[in-house]
């Protein structure tokens, strides 16, 4: 048969399907497309799963479960649509009560997540991981900050990979310490003044030294008045060391959380 030109190609004939094996209609009971990860609780050799419509790591901080979830039926297969049947929820939770049994997977279920999620969210804990650092450091030589984006960069060449289970604060202290290796950058030191009583100034003075990393300046007369930096994590324990020896006599007040230069420092 001749085709003309421009006219749209006879379709392709569809295969019957065989004897028996007709095609089923979608299933009524199946939810909508979620976008976010569904939480599972593994049950029966199986897994029971809520279908949620937005990320179930807030939905123990929300009143309205449908603010969180698409539907509160309880489903073996959410992506087949697969409902739960009643006794095997009676059997694994002790009720079908489907609203409950939703509560108590979004709550203790384990989490399944996309590796799109996955990669998201490792993203923006590279980035608040940079941010954290950048907030707390220095270049020790120029006193200047260095920006987020420097940070980022410095990551990415000693291939720092983020801990998903471990908080982005301790990974920053830890990316501080394998930054120091390749590049100048130290913890932005604490201006603090002491005043000590004249009594036990002296004495006190001598156990404060190895945690002060400057002496700016000091003045004894009644009392001993020293104003110094310190690296932030000797502060704790300076503390507790003037509360003890002082007995509550000596105060120390923080005349500035970050001693810093104007200006972030550039990558040369």
């Amino acid at each position: 048969m001749r085709r003309h030109r421009g006219a749209t190609p006879p379709p392709w004939p569809r295969a019957r399907p065989a004897a028996g094996k007709e095609r089923r209609p979608p299933c009524p009971s199946s939810p909508p497309p979620t976008r976010s990860a569904s939480p599972t609780w593994p049950w029966c050799g199986r897994a029971a799963a809520a279908s949620a419509s937005r990320s179930p790591a807030t939905a123990t901080r929300e009143k309205d479960l449908d603010e969180v979830l698409q539907t509160h039926t309880v489903f073996v297969n959410v992506s087949k649509g697969q409902v739960a049947k009643k006794e095997d929820l009676v059997k694994a939770f002790g009720t079908d009560d489907q609203t409950e049994i939703c509560k108590m997977i979004l709550s203790k279920g384990e989490l399944q997540v996309s590796d799109k999620e996955r990669h998201t969210q490792l993203e923006q804990m590279f980035r608040d991981i940079a941010t954290i650092v950048a907030d707390k450091c220095v270049n020790p030589e120029t006193k200047r900050p260095y920006t987020v984006i420097l940070i980022e960069r410095a990551m990415k060449d000693i291939h720092y990979s983020v801990k998903p289970h471990k908080s982005t604060k301790q990974q920053a202290l830890e990316v501080i310490r394998q930054l120091k290796e390749t590049m100048q950058i130290e913890r932005a030191h604490m201006r603090l003044r002491f005043i000590l009583p004249a009594k036990e100034g002296k004495k006190l003075k001598e156990k404060l030294k190895p945690l002060i990393k400057v002496i700016e300046n000091e003045d004894f007369q009644e009392q001993l008045e020293i104003v110094c930096l310190i690296d932030p994590g000797c502060f704790r324990e300076i503390d507790e060391l003037i509360r003890s020896e002082t007995k509550g006599k000596g105060t120390l007040e923080v005349l500035s959380l970050k001693d810093v230069e104007e200006g972030d420092e550039k990558l040369e």
